[in-house]
């Protein structure tokens, strides 16, 4: 049934915003403040149907975050990552009406029947929605950051002036706390983006004074590109640098799953870590996983360079070290540079193990521990004295490796590469409204669009 608006409690709108204040403080995630408000502005009488708000980030993957509320289904939350959409989007969006003529509003009484002018009019007669407004604020003059997004109500009479009135005021309001929280989000995302994982965790609970650490048994995986340095010097810096993240896309993710994580890159190579406690059980499941992760990553190389063949590129070779054992886990450096890394006896092993590769002329060389963990069939290569170890080690390469996991490997990949190419409406203009920002908003905005048109 069509609601008729009502008077909306000033009381209660202001208890909202004392709520956002207090949430903020005490640091609660963006996605329940967002959802609290949401449920609390209806409460307060609001007869709000959608709202939806997108965030900018300033993070190495993503663009921003968006959140649309719905009041029959709560709270959807997505990721809008750093890819490119039609122009056309952007040219038919209240957004880029927003952002073309410089203002902070838009709003349009939604008619029951098309021709609409935004075709996101479409969508919301899902929700007979009657009334819309869409917003920009920008979390400071000079920043990146901002909340972009709209109000939707399904009142038969739409937005009265002292609900815009009141939309308005708590608008700043959810913004200030909205900015509290993006902050906190953008230092977890640039730890765990540059550290990890579970190194950008550790970090955030306090484990940033140089010495802090401890002692983890893992299973270690050791990659490395080969013939970097004639690449580079052959096609330059651009195609190196492209050749190279191509290279970590497809060798180096599967490390980065399974209860794997890349702990670091170090020049064209990284290495991985699979945590496990101290008992042969868990010491076997991590080897194991590795052995899934190699099965992925020689077959994601195996593509890429299929595809550099047709294009008259040169393959790209590889050599992994693995090994088990205990390791170092913590912050090493200078006193105000430091690093969060993994480093021992058993990390030095690992590197010279990939090394080796050159030498046997095989892409996976593995201590004799490691491959009594993962189990199957290997081939014996040799025993070496590898430099700055007392005994010396026998090495084996794998006849072949687990399939189990590795299907499992790739299926988590196969949802993550889903996940990314499906970009929303709101996603890609999420991406219009950050390079807006940098610069100016009209200038911006022209120069974007033309870098996206033919």
């Amino acid at each position: 049934m069509t609601r008729t608006a009502g008077n909306v409690s000033t009381i209660f709108m202001d208890n909202v915003a004392d709520w956002l204040i207090r949430n903020a403080l005490a640091g609660q995630p963006l996605e329940e403040i967002i959802r609290g408000f949401c449920d609390r502005i209806a409460a307060a009488g609001m007869p709000i149907v959608r709202v939806h708000l997108t965030f900018s980030m300033l993070h190495p993957l993503y663009d921003a975050l968006g959140f649309t509320w719905r009041a029959k289904s709560g709270l959807t939350v997505e990721g809008y990552r750093h890819d490119a959409g039609s122009p056309e989007i952007f040219l038919r969006s209240p957004y880029y009406q927003l952002l073309s003529n410089d203002l902070d509003y838009l709003r349009r009484r939604v008619p029951k029947e098309g021709p609409y002018e935004f075709p996101v009019f479409e969508d919301l007669q899902e929700d007979k929605v009657t009334d819309y407004i869409a917003f920009i604020q920008p979390f400071g003059e000079q920043s990146v950051q901002g909340m972009m997004g709209s109000w939707s109500t399904d009142a038969k009479d739409g937005f009265s002036d002292d609900m815009i009135a009141a939309l308005q005021r708590i608008q700043n309001h959810l913004a200030v706390a909205a900015k509290m929280a993006v902050l906190d989000k953008l230092a977890n995302n640039m730890l765990t983006t540059y550290l990890g994982g579970d190194a950008g965790k550790r970090v955030m609970n306090g484990q940033i004074r140089r010495g802090d650490g401890e002692t983890i048994r893992a299973a270690l995986v050791m990659g490395d590109m080969r013939s970097s340095t004639i690449l580079a010097e052959k096609e330059g810096r651009q195609v190196y640098i492209d050749t190279l993240n191509d290279f970590f896309d497809a060798i180096a993710a599967p490390f980065n799953r399974n209860g794997g994580q890349i702990l670091s890159f170090l020049g064209d190579g990284f290495l991985a870590v699979f945590p496990c406690d101290r008992h042969s059980e868990p010491s076997r499941q991590a080897c194991q996983a590795v052995m899934a992760a190699v099965t992925v990553a020689r077959s994601r190389v195996a593509d890429l360079n299929r595809h550099r063949h047709e294009k008259g590129l040169a393959n790209i070779e590889y050599g992994l070290g693995l090994h088990v054992g205990n390791v170092m886990f913590g912050n090493v450096g200078l006193r105000d540079r430091l690093t969060f890394s993994a480093f021992g006896s058993s990390v030095n092993e690992v590197v010279r193990l990939q090394e080796l590769t050159k030498k046997y002329t095989t892409d996976v060389i593995a201590s004799k521990a490691f491959s009594g963990y993962a189990r199957g069939d290997w081939s014996m290569l040799g025993v070496e004295k590898l430099r700055g170890v007392r005994q010396k080690v026998t090495i084996l390469t794998p006849d072949t490796v687990q399939k189990s996991l590795a299907s499992d490997v790739r299926v988590e990949e196969a949802v993550a590469d889903l996940r990314r190419n499906a970009l929303s409406e709101a996603e890609r203009l999420i991406l219009l409204h950050r390079d807006s920002a940098q610069g100016g908003q009209k200038r911006q905005s022209a120069t974007w669009l033309n870098r996206l048109l033919p």
